[in-house]
């Protein structure tokens, strides 16, 4: 059994008036990767130039930023929204939607596709697979200010967090930073060193994602607000990521599997 470590402050460090918290630089810390890594698939790939990546993870990052912060609010926050609608913009408080950001990174990318007159499915399946180095850095924002917690557990693993009682939990936050960061970073980097048909890796990443997210909902506190909502299990996380795993099966399905029958 472990202790969270009470001692961790959420605010890195303070200019005057201003407290820069450690969840925001872990969103930077995601970005800056993203924009690393970019860069260097782009001199091997020659899909992008140098200048169209930094554009694309700052039109990535607007997306991220407005859909996550949005989504929430909608998907987890509805009540809070309405009575508070300034809430909103307390990004600092944690509280950010994978699934919001998705569809914020998705209709940024769409703008800037007609400006580059490439498919958008290009943009998605080039920067689908530096997306779980951000959720890592996300995850690990989520440890330092001591939210999203697990159920409670008697693996000899299981977290004491001070917010969350006096009984251990899963600590799901790592389990996430695991599978939907490290694992999937490894399946997409290996597949998309390749050339795929298009939308290929963004299908992979939808399967991925949706799948490592569905399994670590099984180990996380659910929502206090909703709670289970089907069945005295199913959590809110999974009802928006069982889409993206059937759009990402039925996708590979039409790609790969139609091309088999066809032979």
């Amino acid at each position: 059994m472990f202790y969270y470590p009470s001692n961790i402050n959420p605010v890195a460090f303070s200019i005057g008036p201003l407290k820069v918290h450690w969840y925001g630089i872990m969103y930077l810390v995601g970005f800056v990767g993203a924009w690393l890594l970019g860069c260097f698939r782009a001199k091997r790939t020659g899909i992008l130039t140098k200048d169209q990546v930094t554009d694309l993870i700052f039109y990535g990052a607007l997306g991220v930023i407005l859909g996550g912060r949005i989504g929430y609010m909608l998907f987890y926050d509805l009540p809070g929204l309405i009575h508070h609608p300034l809430s909103l913009f307390a990004v600092w408080d944690g509280g950010m939607s994978f699934h919001g950001g998705m569809i914020g990174v998705c209709v940024a990318f769409y703008f800037y596709s007609r400006h580059l007159k490439k498919s958008v499915w290009t943009l998605t399946d080039f920067i689908a697979p530096m997306v779980p180095i951000g959720l890592a850095a996300g995850r690990a924002g989520n440890f330092i200010n001591g939210e999203l917690w697990g159920r409670v557990t008697t693996m000899p693993w299981g977290m004491i967090y001070p917010k969350a009682g006096p009984l251990p939990r899963h600590p799901s936050e790592i389990y996430e930073f695991l599978l939907e960061g490290v694992g999937l970073f490894i399946i997409l980097w290996i597949f998309s060193k390749k050339p795929r048909p298009q939308f290929a890796v963004s299908a992979l990443f939808l399967l991925g994602y949706g799948c490592f997210r569905f399994f670590c909902e099984f180990f996380r506190q659910p929502d206090p607000q909703y709670g289970y909502l089907l069945w005295g299990w199913v959590t809110m996380g999974q009802i928006l990521s069982f889409p993206m795993i059937i759009a990402g099966i039925i996708a590979l399905y039409f790609i790969y599997g139609r091309k088999k029958q066809d032979v």
